[in-house]
Order: C-alpha cells, then structure tokens, then sequence
C-alpha cells in the first residue's frame, strides 16, 4: 500500500462518516462483480445470463445495488454544498461545486472516451469491427449512463438541497409522487415518452434520502426497508413490473431503462438494508487496515468503474484468440471456468487502473479565475454540464460502433451520433472548468474553495 494512502488514512478527522466510504466503493464492486458475472459470452456473441436463467434474476434484488451508490452520493453532495456555501456567502458558490465534484468523475471518463474513440477509429479505418471487437465498440460505453445521471445529480442539488432545507421528507414525497405519477400516465393511459421523466425521479428521489441521512433524518431504516420491499413485491406481482431489476434484452418493460416505481421501492429497502448495518459497518471500517483498503479502492474507484467491461472483453477476446473453447452459459464447466475468467479480468483491470489512474487523482489549483466583474459563471457552468449530460448518455447508447458510418441513437426523441455525443461532452466539460474559478476579488481575501470529499 503507498505511503501516500497511508498517509491519507491516518489523517482521517474522527469526524468523517467512514462507513459512506465503505458503502461507495462497496456498491461499484458489486455493480463490477455483476457484470462480469453475467456476461454469457460464446463464439457466436454476447448474452446475458439472466435472459439464459431466469430464476436467476431474483438475485438482482440484492446485486442491483446502484441506488445505494446515488444514495451516498446525495449526503456527500450535500455536505460539500454546505461547507462552500459557509466558507463563500457572496462567491459563485454554483460554480464552483460543479467543477470541485465533477473534476475527479469527468477526467478519468474524458480519458476513456478519447482512448476508445481513437482505438475506434483506428479499428474502422482499418476495416475491423467485426465479430467481438463490434460488440466491444458497442459495449464497453455502457457504464457511461451512470455517469450521465450522477451529472444530473450534481447540477440538481443546490435546488433540491433548498428545498430539502424547506420540507424534509415533503421534497422526497413530491419526487416519489412524481414518479407514481409517470408510471400512472404510462401504464394506464398509454402516454407516449413520459416515461423519461422518471430518469429525474426516481434516481433524484434516491438522492434526496441522502440529503436525510446527512441531516439524521432517516431514523426508522427498518420501516423504510419493510416498506420498499413490500412494494416492490407487490408491483412486480401484480403490476406489469419485471422481476429483474436490471435491464433484459428484448422485455418490453425495463425497470431500469428507464427506471419505474419498483425500482424507487427497491431503492428505498437497500437504503433502509444498508442503514440498518451502518453500527457493524462503522466498527468494521474503523480499523486500520480496512480503512486504508478503503481509501485506496476510493482513489481509483471510477477508473476501476469505467475499464471493468474492456477488461471482461479482453478476457474473453484472448480465449477466442487462443482457441480456448467457451462453454455453453450457465452449463458445468461454464460454472467451473466463472472464477478463472473473473480473476483475470480483475488483474486486467488493475493494469487498466495503473495506466490511467492518474487522471483520476486530484487536480491541482484551479485554473485561473475569471476577470474582476465578470458574471454568469453559474449558467454557464449550467449550460455545460447539461452538454455533458447529453453526450455521455447519448454515447452510453450510440457506442463506438459505426463511428465512420454515422449510426444513430435515439436520446429520448434526439438522434445522436458517436462523434457528436463526443464533441458534447468535451464541450461542457471544457465549460464547467471554465465556470469553476473564483473572482480575483474573493482569492485575494484568500477565499479558496474547499475541496469537496
């Protein structure tokens, strides 16, 4: 372990809530163990295994843990807000907490993207893109609709902070009803496309359970536990709600894609799950050694997030390559095979992780600030991250495949291109760096902003 995680671990404040720590680079790995587990790769192409064992899908009741990443993402949020908004009353406090939370998640991503669209690139010029390698160019940018939400996530919180700081549990009530109230004009009365609106509440009511957990708020984990699970239960029994909690090739209801009320009720029984463990959690972490893995798996855990399907992909690229026959999913000797292959994407991964990682190690001082009287850095660091928003999930949905050819995916009603969801996201992230500085008026009071958790 380096010295400077070591370091980093023993100069932890006894104020810090380790166990958001442990639950962030928790619910990753399980996001990562899951993927390489059910990825059904043959000769012939890539499956999912859940599609191949359907009793299987009762699993992703637990292994769909990504609420509980956005969970914790609202009480960091909130939190990192707060302490710009109390050490910068009169700066452009907007701004700032923008490029702070966004600078460590989009540089690690701008570097995935511009080393798989040149890879791409390269592969199309020279007239691959068959076989494998096509589905790869379709494949490794799926992680990327995470990203595009936890963007949402950030813009949104300093108003729904505010309007958590109002009405409590009445602000998650108003996005939780939101989301009934989608899934009502889209079940029941067959309203085209309204469905998307529930990328923005169901995923921003998650977040907003975080922003209780930061205020103690979320005193009754086992009611909202009982709660969501009996939900969720019951709209899967008696809705038309899938059993999978994960999308599922070809089902004409996805309870992710995009997310329904049982996903919101699955996300409140992990939350309610997770805080029910947070005494065991805290005393585990607080020994020294798993704090350190901790904060070593924290400092690369988006750059680990992001390469782990090019891992799981070059695995099964190099047994195609050397003739090593892939059995059929789900069989006896696929079982048997299961630990070798994800062992070895976890050691490509880590190679991954050592060739990139420095981009996600923290930046140093901000860039120059913008000149005295200068204003607007708020929109325009808003206008950027929407750019962001619209280029990382559209390319999660466009690929890399048929980058030459101009192949198109529909981003809610918008066609979108490989090279213009590209330009999108380099775009906005060039402007949120832009908005980020501080007036030259604050830095010489040595108004510094505070680097976010």
């Amino acid at each position: 372990m380096s010295t400077r995680v070591r370091a980093l671990a023993e100069a932890t404040p006894d104020t810090r809530d380790r166990y958001v720590d442990l639950l962030r680079v928790a619910s990753l790995g399980t996001v990562v163990l899951g993927h390489w587990l059910m990825a059904a790769v043959t000769a012939d192409g890539v499956g999912n295994l859940l599609a191949v064992v359907p009793e299987l899908q009762l699993l992703t009741w637990a292994l769909q843990i990504m609420p509980v990443f956005f969970f914790v993402g609202g009480f960091s949020h909130a939190l990192s807000y707060r302490s710009l908004r109390r050490g910068h009353p009169e700066g452009p406090v907007y701004a700032a907490f923008l490029r702070g939370r966004l600078r460590r998640l989009l540089r690690p991503t701008m570097a995935f993207v511009l080393v798989w669209g040149a890879a791409a690139l390269v592969v199309q010029l020279l007239g691959g893109g068959g076989g494998l390698t096509g589905v790869s160019l379709r494949l490794v940018t799926q992680p990327l609709w995470f990203i595009g939400i936890y963007l949402a996530m950030v813009a949104f919180t300093p108003p729904l902070l505010r309007l958590h700081e109002r009405y409590g549990w009445g602000a998650f009530g108003a996005l939780a009803a939101g989301a009934v109230g989608v899934d009502v004009l889209r079940f029941v009365c067959g309203v085209p496309f309204v469905e998307f609106l529930n990328f923005a509440f169901v995923w921003l009511a998650v977040h907003q359970l975080g922003f209780l957990r930061a205020d103690g708020r979320l005193r009754a984990p086992s009611a909202l536990a009982a709660a969501g699970l009996t939900g969720a239960v019951a709209l899967v029994a008696l809705g038309p709600y899938p059993l999978s909690m994960v999308g599922m090739p070809g089902e004409k209801v996805s309870n992710m894609a995009p997310p329904t009320l049982a996903l919101l009720c699955h996300g409140l029984w992990l939350v309610g799950a997770v805080e029910l463990l947070r005494g065991p959690g805290a005393r585990l972490v607080a020994r020294p050694r798993v704090w350190r893995a901790v904060v070593a798996a924290n400092g690369v855990a988006m750059t680990a997030f992001l390469w782990h399907l090019t891992a799981m992909l070059g695995v099964y690229g190099a047994l195609l390559a050397l003739g090593v026959p892939l059995p059929e999913p789900a069989s006896g000797a696929w079982w048997a095979q299961t630990p070798v292959r994800i062992a070895a994407a976890a050691v490509l991964t880590a190679v991954l992780v050592a060739a990139f990682r420095t981009f996600e190690q923290p930046a140093p001082a901000p860039a120059p600030a913008p000149a005295p009287g200068r204003t607007g850095t708020g929109s325009l660091a808003a206008f950027g991250i929407t750019l962001c928003l619209l280029g990382v999930l559209g390319l999660s949905m466009v690929g890399f495949a048929g980058l030459l050819e101009g192949r198109t995916a529909t981003l809610v009603a918008i066609p979108v291109t490989a090279p213009a969801a590209i330009a999108m996201a380099l775009a906005g992230w060039a402007l949120v760096e832009r908005a980020g500085g501080w007036p030259v008026a604050q830095r010489r009071r040595d108004l510094r902003p505070v680097r976010p958790d």
